[in-house]
């Protein structure tokens, strides 16, 4: 019992509990930056039109007429940061849909029961690891929106073994987002830096795998190494309070049986997957190709297991009920994005940052580089926008320093890559964390040692690259 302690004394909270809500927070960093347009002057780069996308042209930043925004302006940006997030807000509800048909069919609770049961539940910390690895492959060679439809099965897996919410998001949400931010073959970051350096298309793959490769397996043991403690004591979980509700399972694991209904609706998730992923690399599809997907299947899913009109329709509502609050959160952070192109502050950042790195030491400065980047990532969530922005003012500087183009596209890379597992303003991020019910808030306590550690191990391949003449 606890009579004897005084009420009086207040207990001291560790700094991952005072970390905000998660519209708490976004709503701070909407404020920030409103506030920044008073302080930061304007700019802009000149631009030239490269392969259809525009790319700045080094030397050319200018200042502008000071765009400072009131209130009305910062108010303004939210509907507008919706209607700039409208493709990723829709991929969240129709992949929201898609998986609450399948659930209703008992398609996905069944196929995990049973891979359960075949597998063992004694092995449940080798199939954490397997499942890491299988999400991390999926960034590398697929990308984050284009796979957010495979993170909600991540969630009925890490139930069924005993783990929470949050160890799903750490499989699913963290394995891929190392995976594509370190991808030897990012088209995005590597594959747009590559062409703006004028160098072979992912060349370099060797270390760039191996760092990958050490990324994504840190993610697994820290998933493990987490799932044993929450194992050991329950009450250091979390997801406690988490909405759980359709994806947990809901007899013993030796009860599970598939259906002939189960399979079909279990081929035709996987047909749908293929053919998405046929279009991605050979039509160019993307957020609103893959939305249309999500939909068939979640039609034929109902279809195929005899559901009513009525009955699809009922679970298309609750569907979006569950999806609704990430899907506002993705539309919420990008209002940050639209603050910033609104006060024109962006370009200015990249250039003193830019600035700020002459004159460093060869070892440091690669390794400011990619702090460099990591900042503005949080302004410039976007891959190849912030490649397409700063990539023609860092290389040039790179070759004054005295770095290999490859180096400073790597830095790009990690600065880039790293911080998008705790990026406010990444819609993806947001989206895939909706898809697993985890709030940003709880995310960020889970993910902050992960995030130590692979930026370590990023500075330390960063120094063996400068060490080596990396190219």
């Amino acid at each position: 019992m606890n009579s004897n302690i005084d009420p009086s004394v207040k207990i001291q909270k560790r700094w991952y509990e005072r970390i905000p809500h998660s519209v708490t927070m976004l709503f701070g960093i909407i404020l920030l930056v409103t506030v920044l347009t008073y302080i930061i002057p304007a700019g802009t780069y000149d631009r030239i039109l490269v392969d259809g996308r525009n790319r700045v042209v080094p030397g050319t930043y200018h200042l502008l007429p000071r765009a400072s925004l009131g209130i009305l302006d910062m108010f303004k940006a939210i509907p507008l940061g919706f209607k700039t997030a409208a493709e990723i807000i829709f991929i969240v509800l129709s992949g929201g849909i898609m998986f609450t048909m399948m659930e209703k069919s008992k398609a996905v609770e069944n196929t995990v029961g049973v891979m359960i049961q075949r597998l063992g539940l004694e092995k449940k910390f080798l199939i954490v690891v397997i499942m890491t690895f299988i999400y991390g492959f999926l960034g590398v060679a697929v990308g984050l929106e284009n796979n957010i439809a495979m993170v909600p099965i991540a969630a009925v897996v890490s139930l069924a073994l005993g783990g929470d919410l949050i160890l799903a998001a750490g499989i699913a949400v963290g394995g891929m987002i190392i995976g594509f931010g370190l991808s030897p073959i990012n088209p995005y970051t590597v594959g747009t830096g590559h062409k703006i350096a004028e160098l072979s298309l992912f060349s370099g793959a060797l270390l760039r795998s191996i760092l990958c490769f050490l990324g994504i397996s840190f993610m697994a043991y820290f998933n493990v190494r987490y799932f044993k403690r929450i194992l050991k004591n329950p009450k250091k979980s979390l997801g406690i309070g988490l909405n759980e509700k359709g994806i947990s399972l809901s007899q013993p694991i030796s009860a599970y049986r598939m259906s002939t209904n189960n399979w079909l609706v279990v081929i035709i998730f996987f047909v749908g997957l293929a053919i998405a992923i046929f279009g991605v690399f050979n039509y160019h599809w993307y957020i609103n190709e893959l939305s249309a997907i999500f939909l068939m299947i979640a039609l034929a899913s109902g279809l195929v297991s005899r559901m009513s009109a009525t009955a699809i329709s009922e679970t298309t509502l609750e569907a979006i009920a569950i999806a609704a609050p990430g899907a506002f959160m993705v539309g919420f952070a990008t209002t940050i994005k639209v603050l910033m192109e609104m006060g024109s502050i962006g370009d200015t950042i990249s250039f003193h940052l830019a600035e700020m790195l002459r004159g460093l030491p060869l070892y440091a400065s690669a390794i400011s580089m990619s702090v460099a980047q990591s900042v503005t990532n949080l302004f410039i969530p976007s891959g190849s926008g912030q490649a397409l922005a700063t990539l023609p003012v860092m290389i040039p500087l790179g070759d004054i320093l005295g770095l290999t183009r490859q180096t400073t596209i790597l830095a790009f890379q990690i600065g880039d890559g790293v911080t998008n597992l705790f990026n406010p303003t990444l819609g993806g991020l947001i989206a895939m964390l909706s898809m697993c019910r985890v709030p940003l808030d709880r995310w960020l306590r889970f993910i902050f040692p992960v995030v130590i550690v692979v930026l370590l191990m990023s500075w330390i391949t960063l120094i063996i690259a400068v060490a080596t003449g990396y190219r």
